[in-house]
């Protein structure tokens, strides 16, 4: 890791003005949201600055404009906070905000075109398919061969993912994730699950995980305490090398700004696969950036300015 990647310079506080941590929202990942923006508003606080909780209605531009907030903490996760809908609101506001852009926030929401980007861009990925209909899924699920992942297209924290080894919960997982809009039939990977958090230009320590259940689903993530977590991940040096480069290069395919969290999966023979990039990754008590960032021998208070810092112009880096 390089030495410098955190080295901001030494910003007062103020310099930053009113800071608005967005949080909450209307997602199916709302309480997630307020748990992420809770440990980033203390550490900001902490850190002395003007940060100011917020939770996220439909119109919180406006809100913001009308609160004289210089610059937001985005930490939304899911639909209209990570995929470009708030971003869009607060470009035509004139109001900084963290990490990605409208288009960059926009297809990394959407895994199915997240893929399709990743692979052109060189990056290995499990085949599948988008669907919007049972037929069609048993259609994909079939070409594709089981056992297969049935995931919403356009929602995050494994909410409504289901790991299907025969036909004959299909109908069941089809359904759950349908929900949420269209449904990802995808290959299902059976090797190692491992995240790498990309901040700026550089890749924190991998991790890896390892849920008691066998799945890293909503409750593995956010809440369990027999998730077993690996960082530094005891893989070979060239394929931990070879997955640094792979989630560097889905960062810039997918537009992506400040920082990310890409997903990866080993299959059976070892080798990663892209998963998905998070623009707004967790930051619980037991998410993956500041179990990386520990790692790196970096504190979360440093994380959080320095996601921050990327909300100043030119001409305040300057100044």
């Amino acid at each position: 890791m390089s030495e410098s990647l955190f080295t901001i310079r030494s910003f007062k506080p103020e310099r930053f003005g009113k800071v608005a941590v967005v949080m909450g929202g209307w997602s199916a990942e709302r309480e997630v949201s307020l748990m992420s923006g809770q440990q980033v508003f203390d550490s900001l606080t902490s850190a002395g600055v003007d940060a100011h909780a917020m939770d996220a209605g439909s119109d919180i531009a406006n809100v913001l404009v009308e609160g004289g907030f210089d610059r937001a903490f985005l930490i939304l996760h899911g639909r209209g906070g990570e995929d470009g809908t708030l971003q869009g609101a607060l470009e035509l506001a004139g109001i900084p905000y963290t990490g990605t852009g409208v288009l960059g926030s926009a297809l990394c929401m959407d895994k199915w075109r997240a893929k399709g980007l990743a692979s052109l861009a060189g990056v290995t990925t499990p085949v599948a398919e988008v669907v919007f209909s049972l037929e069609d899924a048993k259609t994909a699920a079939n070409a594709i061969g089981y056992p297969v992942v049935v995931k919403p297209t356009l929602e995050g924290s494994s909410i409504g993912v289901t790991l299907l080894d025969d036909e004959k919960q299909l109908p069941d997982a089809f359904n759950d994730a349908r929900r949420y809009g269209p449904v990802l039939i995808e290959q299902k990977m059976t090797g190692l699950e491992l995240a790498a958090t990309v901040i700026g230009d550089t890749v924190l320590p991998l991790v890896s995980m390892k849920p008691a259940t066998g799945f890293y689903d909503y409750q593995a993530k956010y809440f369990a305490d027999d998730t077993v977590y690996q960082c530094p991940v005891d893989l070979p040096a060239d394929v931990l090398a070879k997955i640094e480069d792979m989630a560097l290069q889905v960062f810039s395919a997918l537009d992506c700004r400040t920082w990310a969290r890409v997903d990866f999966m080993l299959n059976d023979q070892g080798e990663p696969h892209f998963i998905e990039c998070n623009t707004a990754p967790g930051m619980t008590s037991h998410s993956l950036v500041p179990i990386a960032a520990r790692q790196a021998g970096v504190d979360f208070e440093t994380v959080c300015m320095q996601i921050l810092s990327g909300t100043l112009s030119a001409e305040e880096l300057a100044a």
